[in-house]
């Protein structure tokens, strides 16, 4: 029994090896090129990925480029949990964390409005609304990570990826001076960064930019923007089943089974954050389960990357285009109106 379990393993890992070496080459690649050049390191994962695309198409790569794309991005998410703590966000006070979850929420619903108003499926409009409204990149890829099989489902992903990580450089570029125009505190200035701005390491970029004080709000009002993954992807499991069940009667078949409302990657997002809450791992181990995510997430891309063709992105048209841009200004909007009507400032 246990000698064959062990040719099971050793069949499955010479099955998947050659496409998880190559994912996770690309992705040191692109870290690299990330770090000398300040460009986002999904962008790069992604224009990487897209060269080296006919490694996917058949032959030895294909199992394990297709297994990076799908497990490894899961375990990428799960370990984003460990990046949270309950103490990050009590110290914040309750205002902010209700205008994150305000702000998120009609993000969202206007994303998927705004999506059936052009043409597209409510799922486009989740996926862009919670990538805009949640964390950039690592959002689209947990949320679509959600959605049922679909031959549009890579390419959205990617598609929202590449429009969700160029409007993130932009926001970082340009918010710090809207700020300035707004004449913000350097609290505030770090509310409405951290609550704009679609990226974690764009957040931190922009945030530490304008002083420590500003840096320190931005990255923890974006973390609860983090924290907000759990109850979309929890809806993206519920809307998929719904859709399933539907075409299910539509075709008279078997009404599909009811999946566990929180995939089982959420349920350990969930458990890493509450164990970081509680303190009892030492720093280093939370730095590296943090390096971790990071990787995976960013092989994960690169192999959704080298799964797509250029022509197919290209395609697209400008509609998701201009889906995105109004997202982004929408959030913006939102952030700033709430701040006037509550004022940033918690008990912290």
């Amino acid at each position: 029994m246990r000698v064959g379990m062990i040719d099971g393993w050793k069949d499955r890992w010479s099955q998947l090896s050659p496409g998880l070496v190559i994912s996770a080459i690309v992705a040191v690649a692109a870290m690299f090129l990330a770090k000398h050049y300040g460009a986002p390191v999904m962008l790069f994962a992604l224009l990487l990925g897209m060269a080296v695309n006919f490694l996917s198409q058949e032959g030895r790569c294909k199992p394990g480029i297709e297994f990076t794309a799908r497990q490894v991005l899961r375990w990428g998410v799960a370990l984003l949990g460990l990046k949270i703590t309950a103490a990050q966000v009590q110290a914040m006070g309750w205002q902010p964390v209700v205008m994150v979850v305000v702000a998120v929420v009609v993000t969202i619903a206007f994303g998927i409005v705004m999506a059936r108003v052009m043409g597209f499926r409510p799922f486009f409009g989740l996926l862009t609304g919670g990538a805009v409204g949640i964390c950039g990149a690592s959002a689209a890829l947990a949320i679509s990570a959600a959605f049922p099989q679909h031959p549009q489902r890579e390419r959205a992903t990617l598609f929202t990826v590449i429009g969700v990580s160029t409007l993130s450089t932009l926001a970082m570029v340009m918010y710090p001076m809207v700020v300035r125009l707004l004449g913000l505190d350097a609290l505030n200035a770090g509310f409405f960064l951290g609550g704009t701005i679609h990226d974690v390491a764009q957040v931190v970029g922009a945030g530490y930019s304008m002083g420590s004080e500003t840096g320190d709000a931005a990255t923890v009002v974006k973390l609860m923007r983090v924290a907000m993954l759990v109850p979309v992807i929890a809806f993206a499991a519920w809307m998929t089943h719904r859709q399933q069940a539907q075409q299910a009667s539509a075709e008279g078949s078997p009404k599909p089974q009811r999946p566990s409302l929180l995939p089982w990657f959420v349920v350990m997002f969930v458990v890493m954050m509450v164990i970081n809450s509680l303190g009892v791992l030492p720093k280093f181990v939370v730095s590296a389960g943090n390096e971790v995510s990071q990787g995976f997430l960013v092989a994960s891309m690169a192999a959704i990357g080298m799964k797509t063709h250029l022509k197919d992105v290209l395609s697209v048209g400008w509609r998701p285009v201009v889906l995105m841009v109004l997202e982004t200004m929408f959030l913006a909007i939102v952030i700033y109106g709430l701040m006037q009507m509550g004022g940033a400032h918690g008990h912290g």
